[in-house]
C-alpha cells in the first residue's frame, strides 16, 4: 500500500495504544492500526501494546516509520520490570527495590490509591482528581518499584479499608459485604489492570489510543506531563464489551464483577474527558459516547475503509468450486459467538447437505472458548460442514474460497470483515449488531443476533439463490468503490493530527512552513 499524502511537511510522532491487538493479535483493529502505519510514512509511530501474557513476535512487517514496538504484558511476570523497563540494568532494578521504603508507600502512592478507588465507588466521580492521581501513581513508579508497593501491607490496608467503606457506612446497596477472598481478587485486579502505569511515557506530538480502556491510560499521562493531545478511536464500545464478558464470566464472584464493571468503568470516563477527540469508526459508538456525557463537539466519526485495489473479486478456486462454500473471517473468542455460527451450519446443511463453512482467524486468543467450539462442532456431527482453518496468507483471497461470507459477532463497531467481503463481491449475511445495517441494508443480509435459525436459513437462502447472491455482490463491490476506499480514511487521519498538532494553522500552513524553511537553509 502506498500513501496518497504529501510528504514534504514537518514529520509528526504518534504513541499508538492498543490492547489484545496489533501487532501481536489479527483482527479488525489490528488491520486499521497496521494500514494506518503504513499509510502515514509522514508519521513517526511508537507502539504501546498492552498484552496478557509477555509475548515478543508479531504478526506484522512494519513499516520504517514504525520507530518502535513497547509491549506491555499484565499478566505472567514474576518481576515486571523486567519485560517492561528493559532500559535499566539488574543493578537499577534492585536498587529501585531498596528504596521503596514504608515511608514513600505511606506518604506517595498511598494517598493517590485512596483519590482513585473513591472515584471509583463514587456515583459522580471527580475526573480531573481521577486523572492527577493516575498521573502521581505513574510518576511515583517511574521511581519505586512496582511489586514491592503493591505487596506492602500499608497498601492492604488502604485498599480495603477504601473497598469496605460503602458497606461500612450504608452507602453501597449491594447486602453482600465482600470476603477476604473477594478483596484479594480486587486488589490483584487492580494490579495487572493497572500494570501500564510501570511503563515510561516517551513524549511525542499526538497519542492515539485505539479504545476507551486501559491502554489508553498513556494519554491520560501525557496530557498532564507534556500536554499532548489524546485522540481516541472506538472500535468497539470498551465499557460495553467490559459489561458482556464480566457478566458472562461464571469465575468471578458478584463483588468482583462489580469492581472491575466500576474500574472499566471508571477508566473509560476518564478517557472520554481528557480526550481532544473522540473518533468513533461508525455513527453507533457516538450513541454510547454522548450517553457516557462525552460533548457532540469532540466526536468527529471516521469510517473503516478497505484498498479496494487489494481486496477484488475473483472466481472461487479449484479447491471449492464444487462445493457450496460459506467463510468467515473471525478471531475465535466469545464476542465473535461462534457458536451461533456453528449452530447456524446445522439449520443450513439441511437445506443444502453438502454445504461446508470455513473459518479464518486465530484460534489460540481464548483457547477455552476455542475447545468448547470444537467440541459443539463434534456434538452436532458437523466434522464434514464446519472447520477452522486459521489465520489466511494472504487475507484477500479467503473471501473468494466463497459463496457468502457469514458474521456472527454479539458485538461490533464497524467490522473489517464486511467491507472486505463486499470489496470482493461477496455478499455478507451478519448480525444486527453496531452498524452493521447501515452497512449492509441493500448490499447483503441482516439477522438477529444469537438466532441460528435466522443466520442459517439466510445463509442458504442466498446460496440457493445464484441471480440475488451476484446481483447484491456486485452492488456491495460499487458501494465500497463509492464510498469506503482506504485513501479518504487516511486522509481524514492526517488532517486530525495537523489540526490537533498545529492547532489553527491549517495543513496547507504547514506545507508553507516547510517549503519556507526549506528555502533559508
Amino acid at each position: 500500500m502506498n500513501s496518497i499524502l504529501p510528504t514534504n511537511i514537518p514529520r509528526l510522532s504518534v504513541l499508538l495504544c492498543t490492547q489484545g491487538t496489533y501487532p501481536f493479535s489479527s483482527g479488525g483493529v489490528s488491520t486499521w492500526c497496521d494500514i494506518l502505519c503504513k499509510l502515514l510514512p509522514q508519521v513517526d509511530f511508537t507502539i504501546y501494546a498492552l498484552t496478557g501474557i509477555p509475548q515478543t513476535e508479531s504478526l506484522y512487517t512494519f513499516p520504517e516509520n514504525v520507530r518502535d514496538v513497547v509491549a506491555i504484558p499484565m499478566w505472567g511476570m514474576q518481576e515486571p520490570a523486567e519485560f517492561i523497563r528493559t532500559d535499566m540494568t539488574f543493578f537499577d532494578l534492585r536498587k529501585r527495590k531498596r528504596s521503596t521504603t514504608s515511608d514513600a508507600i505511606e506518604h506517595v502512592f498511598v494517598p493517590n490509591l485512596r483519590r482513585l478507588l473513591r472515584g471509583l465507588y463514587a456515583a459522580e466521580p471527580a475526573l480531573n482528581d481521577c486523572g492527577e492521581s493516575l498521573y502521581n501513581i505513574w510518576r511515583y513508579f517511574q521511581r519505586y518499584d512496582w511489586n514491592t508497593t503493591w505487596k506492602s501491607k500499608l497498601t492492604w490496608d488502604a485498599f480495603t479499608e477504601e473497598t469496605l467503606l460503602p458497606y461500612t457506612n450504608g452507602t453501597e446497596l449491594f447486602e453482600s459485604v465482600p470476603t477476604l477472598f473477594d478483596l484479594t481478587n480486587g486488589l490483584r485486579s487492580l494490579h495487572h489492570h493497572l500494570m501500564i502505569l510501570n511503563a515510561p511515557v516517551p513524549e511525542c506530538d499526538i497519542v492515539h489510543s485505539t479504545l476507551s480502556g486501559f491502554a489508553g491510560i498513556p494519554g491520560i499521562i501525557a496530557k498532564h506531563k507534556y500536554g499532548t493531545p489524546l485522540i481516541i478511536t472506538e472500535h468497539g464500545i470498551f465499557v460495553r464489551e467490559q459489561y458482556m464478558s464480566i457478566a458472562s464470566d461464571t469465575n468471578l464472584s458478584p463483588f468482583t464483577k462489580r469492581f472491575m464493571i466500576g474500574l472499566s468503568n471508571l477508566v473509560c470516563k476518564m478517557l472520554y474527558h481528557y480526550a481532544d477527540v473522540i473518533s468513533p469508526v461508525c455513527e453507533y459508538n457516538s450513541r454510547w459516547e454522548l450517553q457516557y456525557g462525552v460533548e457532540s463537539s469532540k466526536i468527529h466519526c471516521i469510517h473503516n475503509s478497505v484498498d479496494a485495489h487489494f481486496f477484488v473479486p475473483a472466481p472461487k478456486p479449484e479447491e471449492t468450486a464444487h462445493r457450496p462454500t460459506v467463510v468467515a473471517s473471525a478471531r475465535v473468542f466469545p464476542l465473535k459467538d461462534l457458536e451461533t455460527m456453528i449452530r447456524s451450519a446445522a439449520v443450513a446443511r439441511k437445506r443444502i447437505p453438502d454445504v461446508q463453512y470455513i473459518v479464518f482467524g486465530s484460534t489460540s486468543d481464548e483457547p477455552e472458548y476455542f475447545l468448547r467450539c470444537c467440541t459443539l462442532v463434534e456434538e452436532l456431527g458437523l466434522q464434514a460442514t464446519f472447520r477452522f482453518a486459521g489465520l489466511h496468507p494472504r487475507s484477500a483471497l479467503m473471501y473468494t474460497k466463497g459463496d457468502v461470507s457469514v458474521l456472527s459477532s454479539v458485538s461490533e463497531a464497524f467490522p473489517y470483515a464486511v467491507l472486505e467481503s463486499m470489496s470482493c463481491e461477496r455478499p455478507v449475511v451478519a448480525t444486527d449488531v453496531g452498524s452493521i445495517r447501515d452497512v449492509l441494508e441493500g448490499f447483503g443480509i441482516v439477522v438477529p443476533p444469537r438466532d441460528p435459525v435466522a443466520l442459517g436459513n439466510a445463509v442458504a437462502d442466498l446460496l440457493l439463490d445464484e441471480p440475488r447472491r451476484v446481483e447484491l455482490g456486485k452492488k456491495a463491490r460499487q458501494e465500497v468503490l463509492d464510498k469506503y476506499q482506504s485513501h479518504t480514511t487516511i486522509d481524514a487521519y492526517w488532517r486530525l493530527y495537523q489540526r490537533l498538532h498545529y492547532g489553527p494553522r491549517t495543513l496547507k500552513e504547514a506545507e508553507s512552513l516547510q517549503l519556507t524553511a526549506k528555502a533559508v537553509a
